[in-house]
């Protein structure tokens, strides 16, 4: 490394400039970390949802031939 370029990086960081920027970097890493953490568990969610509509199919029981025919054909 170049001695003027080490220079400055302790200058930076005696003055606060370099503190500040590690906090920055620190709270957009999070943020990321929140965003991408909300797009998998909003997918997840989905999926799961989908598996449960499907389960929730209709109970024959009750179904007869009146039952099917009463809708509207056509």
């Amino acid at each position: 490394m170049d001695e003027s370029l080490m220079q400055e990086i302790i200058r930076a960081n005696y003055s606060g400039a370099m503190s500040q920027m590690s906090a920055y970097t620190g709270i957009a890493a999070q943020a990321l970390a929140v965003i991408i953490g909300g797009i998998i568990l909003w997918k997840a969610s989905a999926v799961y949802h989908k598996k449960k509509k499907k389960e929730r199919s209709r109970n024959s029981y009750f179904e007869t031939v009146y039952s099917r025919g009463w809708k509207r054909k056509g």
